[in-house]
């Protein structure tokens, strides 16, 4: 703040001819009139008119101040051209970094003369158009606005209007209007882009040779065969191949919308599905063809990605947003895995993106992740058979398996919970297939003005940013692995010593036949009738059933010839749930309207009769009329015992509070006992009991087998060491010993999982090694595909390509040394 005043002066200082004030002669000739500065160069110096054009000859779009511009293009063989040809009159636009200025421009006129769309593109000037081009932008402004898009997502209009105030920030001096031919440029530039990095230049056959999907950056870290996995990868053992499954996410984003206006005909995409999006036409047809058939319900929790998918509000909109397929361990958008919605998550649009991912995939087992797992997997082979047979798989060579994210599974019902759970099933490390949603966060700042854009328009720019997104997961790549590698062999190492120190606690005659059957289940994954080890066997209490277990009661005294009701329609039990259902009532009364209280009050110090309606009157239960000291039927007390004993708790509540008891009791103990050998050890000489048995003084450590630290998810929850002492299986309780045969089989799970982890992240960081080097070579091939009919041309190929290759192996390079430097 003391330096203001020096910045400010220095900002003021620039506005007049600084050094140069009292200058009589060209700073470079030393004749001229010193009348121009360029505010582009480096310096503040004065040039007269023919020095300072001579200057900028090679940097004709520099700021110059007083001085127009009027460019000559080159003849082809590099000089000027004797023959030039005025473009219209000193009315051609340029869109360049320092702002949109009219320039005179002369076209090269002689009989050799190239197009005038080649004429600017060979100066790096993209034209607006291929007839009679008035309009062109650099090359660079167009590469500096691509990056920008991607970095803060900012739109065309924004960033046009910014280099337009750049030219002139009064408004006083308004040119002409380019917004509309910067756009399509933009837009043509992102195109060329995406196919001049896919390689589609080298292609013999041109740009339309170009197949679906292929110019999708692919994931290094998946498998691809024929690029990353060992030549003999299929023979590999069951107990080794699992390691060479793909991993999928499938997901929706309701935020990418876009309005109904414009339509395919007008505005058509440029990508025809050689990207991320499918192929329109195809993809349209299809949903055309089944618009009619109404969505299955869902059968778990009340989805509305299922149960809403065809009555989503879509009035106004041509797409309620994209479908898309990932690659669900690494974040990558599949090829042709997106696709737009336009009635909610129906499972026809979702079938068609799933299945078109995978039309050409060879891999045998796949691992398929989706929010509604549970509900879409069910009849989908059925609807696989309805779809283009281009698209359908042979499913009885293959493994699949499907699962459901591990943040959305605990909204599903409990049986999903353990079904659909990637925590207990083999053979998938820690994936948890919530890769999509960490995506959606890069891509969401587009929707403002993608929504506002032609379909075609759209889906090209949608794919170019989901190109970028790839490509920069693939340079991050290295160090994305070796953070995971670090931190999955910490959990391994953790969870491997608690899961033996627990094992170690049991019997052995205890701990085998959960084993045998936990194993029986991994290999029956998809086997309906096999026991879930993860599910409790314990049948839990409801208060339903407490009643009904009073009905039966009532029923078999009446078979004796017993009945003790005293109303033909209603006996004690139903009496007894029915007054506690009147309270629960007006206990909600209370809740919401705290004022009935206050009525209620004066109502009772009102010295006049007041009437007193039903839902005011005090019901008198049992429970109630023991605290008055009023006599009462015990049966009556009793069933008020048990069904108000079940009103909170859906487990059993005996059993539990009996645990807790116990619990607390042998805890007080403990500490007893420990304090004891504290003083006792050191005149005994006693060392290293103290590892075994700990000091319990932290609230964390007597808690639940099942019950996690502050923060822990199921996959890295640990045990309290309480339960890994011996004698942990003592406990004969049946709640005890199912919960200890369960907590038993996700100890078991979650050490398993993160052995797996490590596993699979070393087969992962040498796929990303082998794809890599072959990529490379691709590119090297590839320089030597084509041969055109200049040396400039072939050169541009060859230099490219090789460019390409070595950017791999460069960062083939840096992988391998940040792996070894840690």
């Amino acid at each position: 703040m003391d330096d203001r005043n020096l910045f400010l002066l220095e900002f003021l200082w620039h506005e007049g001819r600084g050094d140069h004030a009292g200058a009589n002669v060209c700073w470079n000739c030393r004749q001229g009139v010193p009348q121009f500065r360029c505010m582009d160069c480096f310096g503040s110096e004065l040039y007269c008119q023919d020095c300072i054009v001579v200057l900028h000859a090679q940097n004709p779009v520099h700021r110059i101040q007083d001085l127009g511009l009027c460019v000559q293009l080159r003849h082809p063989a590099g000089e000027y051209c004797l023959l030039p040809e005025r473009a219209f009159d000193d009315d051609f636009t340029l869109i360049h970094t320092n702002g949109i200025q009219t320039i005179g421009l002369d076209f090269c006129g002689c009989e050799t003369a190239q197009t005038r769309t080649k004429q600017l593109l060979r100066v790096a000037w993209f034209p607006a158009t291929t007839i009679d081009p008035r309009t062109a932008a650099t090359f660079r402004i167009l590469e500096q606005y691509h990056l920008l898009s991607f970095e803060s997502k900012a739109s065309g209009y924004e960033f046009y209007h910014s280099i337009a105030r750049l030219t002139d920030n009064t408004g006083l001096l308004p040119g002409k209007d380019r917004y509309e031919a910067f756009i399509r440029m933009i837009r043509e530039w992102r195109h060329l882009k995406m196919l001049k990095r896919a390689g589609r230049g080298h292609d013999p056959g041109g740009i339309e040779n170009t197949r679906s999907g292929e110019c999708a950056v692919l994931c290094p870290a998946c498998p691809q065969p024929d690029k990353n996995l060992p030549h003999d990868w299929r023979a590999a053992p069951k107990t080794k191949g699992w390691i060479y499954g793909l991993f999928l996410a499938i997901d929706t984003n309701f935020r990418l919308k876009r309005r109904n206006m414009s339509k395919d005909s007008n505005d058509p995409g440029l990508s025809r599905g050689w990207a991320y999006f499918v192929d329109e036409t195809t993809y349209k047809g299809y949903l055309q063809a089944h618009s009619g058939k109404l969505q299955e319900r869902s059968t778990c929790s009340s989805h509305n990605a299922v149960n809403m998918a065809d009555t989503k509000a879509s009035q106004g909109l041509a797409a309620t947003g994209v479908g898309t397929i990932d690659c669900a361990r690494h974040n990558m958008k599949l090829p042709n895995g997106v696709g737009d919605l336009q009635k909610g998550e129906r499972y026809a649009n979702m079938d068609f993106l799933f299945f078109s991912t995978l039309h050409e995939c060879c891999i045998d087992t796949l691992n398929v992740s989706y929010d509604i797992a549970c509900q879409w997997h069910k009849n989908l082979w059925q609807r696989m058979s309805t779809m283009p047979p281009a698209l359908h798989i042979d499913r009885f060579s293959k493994f699949i398996r499907f699962f459901v994210p591990k943040f959305h599974l605990p909204v599903h019902i409990l049986k999903c919970q353990t079904t659909f759970s990637f925590n207990f099933s083999k053979n998938v490390g820690c994936t948890d297939g919530e890769a999509p949603e960490r995506g959606w966060s890069n891509i969401n700042p587009v929707a403002s003005s993608t929504k506002e854009m032609g379909p075609g328009s759209r889906r090209d720019t949608l794919d170019d940013h989901f190109g970028d997104w790839n490509w920069k997961k693939v340079v991050g790549l290295g160090a994305m692995l070796l953070r995971k590698m670090d931190e999955a062999k910490e959990e391994d190492e953790a969870h491997r010593t608690v899961f033996e120190e627990l094992d170690g606690a049991l019997k052995r005659e205890t701990s085998e036949p959960w084993k045998l059957e936990v194993e029986h289940w991994e290999y029956n994954p998809n086997d309906s009738s096999v026991t879930n080890p993860f599910e409790a066997k314990v049948t839990p209490i409801t208060q339903a059933a407490v009643r009904l277990k009073f009905m039966e009661m009532e029923a078999h005294d009446l078979q004796q010839g017993i009945d003790i009701s005293l109303h033909p329609d209603i006996s004690p039990s139903v009496f007894i749930a029915s007054g506690i259902d009147l309270e629960n009532e007006q206990h909600v009364q209370a809740l919401y309207t705290p004022t009935v209280q206050l009525l209620n009050s004066r109502s009772e110090s009102s010295s006049q009769a007041v009437e007193i309606t039903p839902e005011d009157a005090k019901l008198f239960l049992p429970s109630t009329m023991q605290t008055e000291s009023m006599p009462c039927n015990m049966r009556l007390e009793t069933i008020e015992d048990w069904v108000c004993g079940q009103s909170t708790n859906t487990r059993a509540r005996n059993s539990l509070s009996r645990v807790e008891a116990k619990a607390s009791t042998a805890a007080e103990k403990y500490r007893a006992a420990h304090l004891a050998l504290s003083s006792l050890a050191p005149v005994l000489g006693k060392v290293g009991w103290n590892v075994k048995y700990k000091v319990l003084d932290k609230k964390d450590d007597v808690r639940g087998m099942s019950v996690p630290k502050n923060g822990e998810s199921e996959g890295r929850r640990q045990l309290s060491w309480i339960w890994l002492v011996e004698g942990v299986g003592d406990d004969q309780d049946e709640v005890v010993q199912d919960s200890l045969r369960v907590e038993w089989c996700k100890a078991r799970a979650r050490s398993m999982r993160w052995a797996e982890e490590v596993e699979l992240l070393n087969e992962e960081m040498r796929r990303v090694l082998q794809f890599l080097r072959w990529h490379a070579s691709w590119w090297n091939e590839l320089g030597r595909a084509r041969t055109l009919s200049t040396a400039a041309d072939n050169e541009g190929l060859v230099a490219y390509a090789r460019c390409q290759a070595q950017l791999r192996h460069d960062l083939a390079d840096h992988f391998q040394t940040i792996d070894i430097l840690q």
